[in-house]
């Protein structure tokens, strides 16, 4: 205790005179001051925030945009689409032209990836193929990096409009692989077909135009059995059936066969089914194996020898605009779909 007062005795002795005078002064005019504000209400605060704002200038928020991102304010001119006459010369004499229809009402059982993967191992197997994406998602064109937003003309203005099928095409977009590419225009044709005359043939017609100039049309179907489906059904000579080697795998697909049956007798007396492929397969599950075999034992020889295994890099490839055949040329699903593509070929 004695030691503090002595302390503060001390600095008194150092400190000048009327110093702590001073302190104490400013110390209640302080007080006085912060007692003697108001409190603001909210709209005294709002006109205080609007009377200090200021509307930014535009040559200053211009620079500082160039300052910041100038990678991004000086972007590069985005390449316009090819047409069908920038299409590279075919190197072989093409024969019998098949159309297949990818098909299953039932979503997320690797339609469009099979579709994607199947197109591009033809292709670089020295085949030309045709990829006609007639899902209104839009899933085969922008998993084969086509950007929606520079398309002109998609498939719905072949099935509406009477646009010839040369006019949407895209033209190498992987080695030996074209594309008709669909937009959200497609998810209205279901109505729009409705009143149209000969609706079930409009992709037939479109597609007779082709026939002779590639070995393979593939079909990517929408996950429905509506107006679309049946045109792609019209049109292929044959349908392959992608399952899932999941608990309802075989859940509507008698109902799909029941539609194939109806437009076979009606409308298309060729079509059947061309093969059965198991997808999402995962050998390390019974319930895989198990649903595999029921498949082969409904389905016989239909069902392709080569199944599609669930891997991380299928559904990987279609955010970076590349088929599997590309994106992971060595991966399990690169050499699966190869090999589903030398099935394909040999069965003719």
């Amino acid at each position: 205790m004695w030691g503090r007062c002595y302390t503060v005795l001390q600095l008194r002795k150092e400190v000048p005179v009327g110093f702590f005078d001073g302190l104490k002064r400013d110390s209640k005019q302080n007080q006085t001051i912060a007692g003697a504000r108001a409190p603001q209400s909210q709209e005294q605060r709002e006109a205080q925030a609007d009377a200090t704002y200021r509307e930014p200038d535009p040559d200053e928020l211009e620079v500082s945009m160039r300052e910041v991102a100038p990678a991004t304010y000086h972007s590069e001119p985005v390449q316009p689409l090819k047409s069908y006459k920038d299409k590279a010369p075919v190197k072989h004499v093409i024969g019998h032209t098949r159309v297949i229809g990818i098909i299953n009402q039932k979503g997320g059982v690797g339609k469009s990836t099979t579709a994607i993967n199947l197109a591009a191992a033809l292709g670089e197997m020295g085949k030309q193929v045709l990829l006609i994406d007639l899902d209104p998602q839009g899933n085969c064109s922008s998993g084969l990096g086509i950007e929606k937003g520079l398309i002109q003309q998609c498939i719905y203005d072949v099935l509406l409009n009477d646009a010839p099928l040369e006019d949407v095409i895209i033209p190498d977009v992987a080695e030996g692989l074209d594309v008709a590419p669909a937009t959200i225009n497609l998810a209205g044709a279901e109505v729009e077909l409705v009143s149209e005359m000969a609706r079930e043939n409009r992709l037939k017609d479109a597609i007779g135009s082709m026939r002779g100039k590639y070995d393979f049309v593939i079909i990517d179907c929408p996950p429905a059995l509506g107006l679309l489906t049946v045109n792609a059904m019209v049109a292929a000579d044959k349908l392959l059936i992608p399952i899932q080697c999941e608990f309802y795998a075989l859940e509507g697909v008698t109902k799909l066969l029941e539609s194939m049956k109806r437009v076979k007798s009606r409308l298309n007396p060729s079509l059947d089914i061309y093969g059965i492929l198991l997808t999402m397969y995962d050998s390390r599950t019974i319930l895989s194996k198990q649903v595999a075999d029921e498949v082969r034992e409904y389905f016989g020889r239909l069902v392709f020898s080569t199944p599609i295994p669930r891997t991380v890099k299928l559904s990987e490839a279609p955010s970076f605009g590349q088929p599997i055949t590309q994106y992971d040329p060595r991966g399990r699903g690169s050499l699966s779909y190869i090999e589903l593509a030398k099935e394909v070929i040999a069965r003719g």
